[in-house]
């Protein structure tokens, strides 16, 4: 989730029918799924889709039961899932103001009770998830997701504590230290909560290939890459006499 504007990629560049990549920054050759048992539901903004930096469906590519939904609102999570199911057995990925580091503790994955401040039960309260639910996007543009979508109120709402920054490093531009991509963040919320760490190593070691083709195609093919958008002058100007 990042600042930064979608890149620009002209539509002469082939792209992947399965992650929507341009063929030079697809990697869908090296990714096996995995196994899950907590299932992974990604929102992503409409206006999110950046075909080279984003990493929505790669983050759904890596399980055997993901899945990847685009749009700003839907009535209910059963809607979305086509099923029957209980809101509050799901996870959402919390966007508030809410800091895993200010709240005195190592938990990787930080359960919120309705005040946005830390639950008590966190064991409780995480041991029966079924799913979870990751907001993709801006920052901006997933709180928009968590706006416009009363129902998430209903599903436990986490946050996370991870020991590092994102890998993105310079190529985005994070709000905060804590932000992480899609895929760092749906890697580290179910490998904590299955007990798996397999599954963060799978995820990480995808998207640090992912970075290492992005550089890699820097030099020789610029318009794969974010550019920054112009300034402006936002100096009052003189109405003509």
């Amino acid at each position: 989730m990042s600042d930064s504007p979608a890149a620009k990629i002209p539509d002469v560049i082939p792209e992947c029918e399965h992650c929507r990549k341009p063929q030079p920054l697809c990697i869908c050759d090296s990714v096996t799924p995995l196994e899950n048992r907590l299932s992974l539901l990604i929102l992503q903004h409409p206006q999110e889709q950046d075909r080279a930096l984003g990493t929505a469906r790669l983050a759904a590519m890596h399980f055997e039961d993901a899945a990847v939904q685009v749009g700003l609102s839907w009535p209910s999570l059963n809607k979305l899932l086509g099923q029957q199911v209980d809101p509050s057995r799901w996870a959402v990925l919390y966007l508030g103001s809410a800091k895993a580091a200010d709240l005195a503790t190592d938990r990787v994955v930080v359960a919120l009770d309705r005040k946005g401040e830390m639950a008590d039960d966190q064991r409780g309260l995480l041991r029966d998830i079924e799913g979870v639910i990751v907001l993709d996007g801006t920052w901006s543009q997933a709180k928009a997701l968590w706006w416009r979508n009363a129902w998430m109120l209903k599903c436990q709402r986490v946050i996370l504590n991870p020991p590092r920054s994102s890998r993105y490093g310079k190529l985005r531009r994070e709000p905060r230290r804590d932000g992480l991509s899609t895929i760092e963040a749906a890697g580290m919320l179910i490998a904590d909560l299955e007990k798996r760490p397999d599954i963060e190593a799978a995820l990480n070691a995808s998207f640090e290939r992912m970075l290492a083709k992005y550089r890699d195609v820097q030099a020789t093919m610029p318009e794969l890459t974010d550019r920054p958008k112009p300034k402006r002058d936002y100096r009052r100007r003189k109405k003509p006499r």
